[in-house]
């Protein structure tokens, strides 16, 4: 069986439980508490020295880090990415985006906010967490107001990457009133089959 070393409140581990769910493939979780240092440890580092959850552990004791290398590999050969050579580089590009337009900064002032200390959050650093992170919402508003999913031909791994950490924006202090493309998206990936809560932690 597949073992998932994860956190219930990271967005990058919540990709590859979604994934999975949607596959409809067994796995078990082991729960870090990354606020402790328990990824910093000689065991975990073993496994993974970059010291980060996601961590995929397969059961010939393989390991695959970073989350969306993580579902592009769960992905492969299933619905979920597109066998256009093109379509697949599309995909791709999103995911790209997503790690280093997106993510640094949502998720970050989510971090900040949501599970430190907020009184001891730099506010100029947030300013500018939130201001970059407007941005990626503005670039994907653009999209998504005429488009169903972030690549034609239906929802992917694409969306999956972006999802994790739009749908807790609000976590960040983002507003996402005025982004109704992007909000009619999100309902549209939480009515996939097998839909799964960042929150959820029961599988069967």
């Amino acid at each position: 069986m597949l073992t998932l070393h994860d956190n219930l409140g990271s967005g990058n581990a919540y990709k590859v439980r979604l994934m999975l769910s949607h596959l409809g493939r067994p796995f078990r979780r082991i729960e870090y508490d990354v606020t402790k240092g328990e990824t910093r440890t000689p065991e975990f580092l073993a496994r993974n020295p970059d010291g980060r959850i996601p961590l995929l552990e397969f059961p010939d004791g393989r390991t695959l880090a970073q989350s969306n290398a993580i579902i592009f590999h769960l992905a492969q050969g299933t619905d979920y990415l597109p066998e256009d050579a093109f379509a697949q580089a599309q995909v791709l590009q999103w995911m790209f985006f997503e790690q280093y337009s997106h993510e640094p900064f949502v998720a970050v002032a989510r971090y900040w906010l949501h599970f430190l200390d907020p009184a001891e959050v730099d506010r100029d650093q947030l300013e500018d967490k939130w201001r970059r992170g407007y941005q990626a919402l503005d670039v994907m508003e653009g999209r998504l107001r005429e488009a169903e999913f972030l690549v034609d031909g239906g929802y992917s791994i694409a969306d999956i990457a972006l999802y994790a950490y739009t749908h807790v924006a609000e976590e960040a202090e983002m507003d996402l009133a005025p982004y109704p493309g992007i909000r009619r998206w999100l309902d549209r990936v939480a009515e996939q089959p097998r839909h799964v809560l960042i929150t959820q932690d029961d599988f069967t």
